[in-house]
């Protein structure tokens, strides 16, 4: 079979079977002085293997960033098998920057839907808080280019700063109109128990929020913190033996851009975010009308606005406005951020992806508390890595 919709085609080259996640785990996101790196990616493992009644997998796939750079430790796939009691598995780590997360996810579909395995975990953590300053900046500026960006200085967040100050330049805006998406995600947090910042802000706070690069606030940035999540996957005709409620992986696609911001087309479009985007649009036979809620990867605001408007949510330039419009909230038309995003759930980078589908998937299952969004179907997970040279889009079906 090959669909083809504007220029992407997607192709059924190969019989791959369908997927489903049948077990969810995560920890509580935030400051974890008592936990190793070890500890949190075991609790979410064998939370998502009790939530799935398994007690096996054939593989494991471990999403991470910087446990070398800041925890000193690498070989993650061996560690985490071997202590959460699946010595002798395949077990592999997974890097793509802050994209991490859906990366592992990814490589356990793939595992799955070939038929090469039956149960597959994927599991995105990080352990950021072990060390403090520059040497946690340093390890976040390694998803930049170090010949042309950090070397000339360039923090991560001066990055996305740079690209702030450009959108509001060509579009109009002023640094306060960025608040709703962060008022947004604090609002969807209080209702979240694994959230690291699970209160309420105002648009006058975020408006009066100490500067960290002009014009990112702290109120525009996710936190540095610690957490782990994990789900289960296994072919979707075997899904009910493992749950009465599975949730399909109808679609998986990774993008690529240049790494330097300066180096792509058009600075203030993420290609690779429109790319997988809209490859994932045609695995699924949807299109972006047909979602019901978007977890956007909000690490910084000016990133939410820019996801919304390269995965075909809103127009160019109007990604601000479609936050302002209240289009984003819980009761909008294209819910955002339901259980707090990046910004309020919290940013552990390697494992934000894995949060990201737990948090859809747990809609799908009706299963979101007090943040539940009514009658969804189709929930979409973007996790970006670096300023958007890696992104992975995942798209999951409630099975009703």
């Amino acid at each position: 079979m090959s669909v083809i919709v504007e220029n992407y085609t997607y192709t059924d080259r190969i019989a791959m079977r369908k997927v489903s996640i049948v077990g969810l785990g995560q920890t509580k996101v935030g400051e974890h002085w008592d936990r190793s790196l070890r500890h949190l990616a075991s609790d979410a493992v064998l939370a998502a293997m009790q939530h799935a009644n398994v007690d096996r997998a054939d593989v494991l796939y471990v999403g991470n960033m910087l446990s070398g750079e800041i925890a000193g430790q690498e070989h993650l796939g061996a560690l985490v098998a071997d202590f959460v009691g699946l010595r002798g598995i395949e077990a592999i780590k997974v890097e793509a920057a802050c994209a991490s997360g859906a990366a592992a996810v990814r490589q356990a579909l793939i595992a799955v839907a070939s038929g090469m395995t039956e149960i597959a975990i994927a599991v995105g953590v990080e352990k950021m808080t072990d060390e403090v300053g520059t040497s946690v900046t340093s390890g976040l500026a390694m998803a930049a280019d170090g010949d042309y960006e950090t070397i000339h200085g360039l923090s991560f967040v001066a990055i996305n700063a740079l690209l702030m100050q450009r959108y509001m330049y060509e579009f109009g805006y002023q640094r306060e109109d960025f608040a709703p998406f962060a008022v947004n995600a604090h609002a969807n947090a209080v209702n979240n128990p694994y959230a690291m910042f699970p209160r309420p802000i105002s648009a006058e706070a975020f408006a009066r929020a100490a500067m960290i690069a002009s014009p990112i606030s702290l109120l525009d940035s996710s936190p540095i913190c610690d957490g782990a999540a994990a789900v289960v996957i296994v072919p979707s005709d075997q899904a009910t033996a493992f749950t009465d409620k599975p949730v399909r992986i109808a679609a998986s696609a990774t993008a690529t851009d240049a790494v330097a911001v300066h180096d792509r087309h058009d600075p203030l479009f993420l290609q690779a975010a429109h790319d997988s985007a809209y490859k994932a649009y045609l695995q699924a036979g949807i299109g972006p009308r047909d979602v019901d809620l978007f977890e956007l990867h909000d690490a910084f605001t000016v990133m939410a606005a820019l996801s919304l408007e390269a995965t075909g949510f809103a127009e160019r330039g109007k990604g601000v406005a479609m936050a302002q419009n209240g289009e984003i909230g819980l009761d909008g038309r294209l819910p955002t951020a339901t259980m707090g995003g990046l910004k309020a759930r919290g940013h552990p980078v390697g494992a934000t992806g894995v949060y990201q589908i737990v948090e859809v998937a747990q809609q799908l299952r009706g299963e979101a508390g007090a943040n539940q969004v009514p009658n969804v179907h189709w929930g979409m997970a973007q996790n970006i890595g670096g300023s958007g040279a890696t992104i992975i889009t995942h798209i999951l079906e409630a099975l009703d």
